[in-house]
């Protein structure tokens, strides 16, 4: 029988219950420093849009707004600030929480360690995923909810549209998941690379190239819509939230001309004469519509998800038959 003194009978209290116990309260007190400062900087942001949205309120109610249109769209430098912020936060959270979790233990030797002791490789390592990616998918998701909130009811009054990057990777599901295929990629790439400031820098170089891709394929995410409307007429109120791709005009059979076939000439009786003698009757807008958005960014989610989770079952395949 063991004569050691505990706690309890020291102080003849018993010990205050933990939440976590095990595994989970060794991985969550070895990145407790990574998980407080993320969730403060995601606090910081929640509250800087709320502010920066009462700012963006009252300019909106001085002007008139909504009982007169708006002259102009608002770019402020807090709007700046803020849309560039969201826009690093998910090579952020991949460089310093991503790439670090698993190549800092490799390189420190802590991976060997724990690896040695009774929990298994695939389960410490599960854990330090699962905890992960459950900070990212809280923190970018409160994060996204908040910006969104903001843009939403004000769209009118941005400087940007709905399809560009700044709006479109930042608000709804969008976000949470862009945050989580980066950091499932740091993670996969320090696994393999072992070191931690190289993992870093590779990581930062692969997030930059995906935002940057995933710019070029945002379009391919919804088919394009078709409108036509009469030559002289003003442009249907639908297409003033639209994305516009290409532009025509078309004759009485839908024959497509360029939209500068008739109207590069120089006089006006000779773009007449042009439109006369090619039959042109209407414009045709290849589009997409700001309807289409809640659809375009579940799809991008969705396939980025996809993403998280083959990079996932990859690493913890390459774990389960590499030394660590």
């Amino acid at each position: 029988m063991s004569t050691t003194p505990t706690d309890a009978s020291r102080t003849g209290r018993k010990p205050r219950p933990r939440l976590l116990h095990g595994l989970n309260w060794l991985v969550v007190r070895q990145h407790r420093a990574s998980i407080l400062v993320v969730l403060a900087l995601t606090a910081l942001g929640a509250l800087w849009i709320v502010y920066q949205r009462g700012q963006m309120h009252d300019a909106l109610v001085a002007a008139g707004w909504p009982e007169k249109p708006l002259e102009q769209t608002i770019a402020s430098g807090g709007l700046l600030l803020t849309v560039n912020a969201l826009g690093a936060f998910p090579v952020v959270l991949a460089v310093f929480l991503g790439a670090t979790l698993i190549s800092a233990d490799q390189e420190h030797g802590t991976a060997q360690l724990v690896t040695t002791q009774s929990v298994s490789r695939r389960r410490w390592l599960t854990t330090k995923l699962f905890w992960c990616y459950l900070t990212v998918l809280v923190c970018s998701g409160v994060v996204s909810a908040f910006f969104t909130w903001w843009w939403k009811p004000y769209r009118v009054a941005f400087s940007f549209t709905w399809h560009q990057g700044t709006i479109f990777d930042n608000t709804g599901p969008m976000l949470p998941a862009l945050c989580l295929f980066l950091t499932a990629a740091g993670i996969t790439i320090g696994l393999l690379v072992r070191r931690v400031l190289m993992s870093m820098v590779v990581t930062f170089g692969f997030a930059v190239a995906v935002e940057v891709a995933w710019g070029l394929v945002r379009e391919s995410l919804a088919s394009p819509q078709m409108i036509n409307y009469p030559l002289n007429a003003a442009a249907p109120a639908k297409l003033n939230d639209m994305y516009e791709m290409d532009r025509w005009v078309s004759d009485s059979d839908g024959k497509l001309f360029g939209w500068a076939h008739c109207s590069s000439l120089e006089s006006e009786s000779a773009v007449n004469a042009c439109v006369k003698e090619n039959g042109i009757v209407d414009n045709v807008v290849k589009y997409l519509g700001y309807d289409q958005m809640p659809s375009m960014q579940w799809t991008g989610a969705g396939f980025l998800l996809l993403g998280t989770i083959a990079l996932t079952a990859f690493a913890l395949w390459w774990a389960s038959r590499r030394p660590l």
